[in-house]
């Protein structure tokens, strides 16, 4: 496919972005460490959240800020601290990656939701900002997904968001001393704006009950949407 008229998308910077339920800022080492540490190590953390991460897990808040500050400073990744818009508490980690801005590629990784983000919409909207970031305000083609392949619940977040499949890297890294076969998923260009809708219709407030139960999933949703285009 020719592209006569491409031109490179733009690099990505520690800008804040700003959501409904979440803000994603700069990683701040002195306003972030306490609040992520307390969510990494509270009586709900989960105990696997760290299996199928390159850092982590944190005994100390020290190790913590260690970690932090390397992220505070990488430009790629270049990471984002997740802001809880009610409580102006961090409750995660994330990052763009594999920053290639001459052929419009980029990934969303080093995904860390603490308990208080895991299955809520925060962690929905999260990558819907990132996203969207990427593809409306940056102009990149390929935004990739890539996960363990023994990380099911990675995977199943993949499909759900919208990304597609892309096969199986086999002994790609080796990892905490075991060898890693990595998944790759991708979204294109062309396939966001009916994943952002996906994402728009399911984050709507109208898609949930009283006690904040969701009416329908976003498979539901882009099944129906797809229904609509057919």
């Amino acid at each position: 496919m020719l592209l006569p008229d491409w031109r490179p998308a733009k690099l990505p910077q520690p800008n804040t972005i700003k959501g409904h339920s979440v803000r994603l800022l700069a990683i701040n080492v002195e306003r972030d460490a306490e609040s992520l540490f307390e969510a990494a190590n509270g009586v709900n953390a989960d105990s696997h959240q760290w299996d199928y991460l390159h850092c982590g897990p944190f005994n100390h808040i020290d190790e913590m800020k260690t970690w932090l500050s390397t992220c505070a400073e990488s430009k790629d990744p270049l990471f984002f601290t997740v802001i809880d818009q009610q409580t102006g508490l961090a409750i995660g980690v994330l990052s763009f990656l594999a920053i290639t801005p001459e052929h419009g590629s980029i990934e969303i990784g080093h995904v860390w939701f603490s308990a208080r983000m895991q299955r809520s919409t925060k962690s929905t909207e999260t990558i819907y900002l990132l996203a969207k970031q990427a593809f409306e305000e940056l102009g990149y083609r390929r935004l990739e997904w890539k996960c363990n392949n023994l990380n099911q619940r990675s995977k199943e977040a993949a499909h759900r968001f919208g990304f597609s499949a892309e096969g199986l890297f086999r002994q790609h890294r080796v990892f905490k001393g075991q060898s890693r076969d990595t998944a790759w998923f991708s979204m294109l260009d062309h396939e966001w704006p009916l994943q952002r809708k996906v994402f728009e219709t399911w984050l709507n407030p109208a898609n949930f009950d009283a006690e904040g139960r969701q009416k329908r999933t976003m498979q539901e949703i882009r099944v129906n949407l797809l229904s609509a285009l057919a």
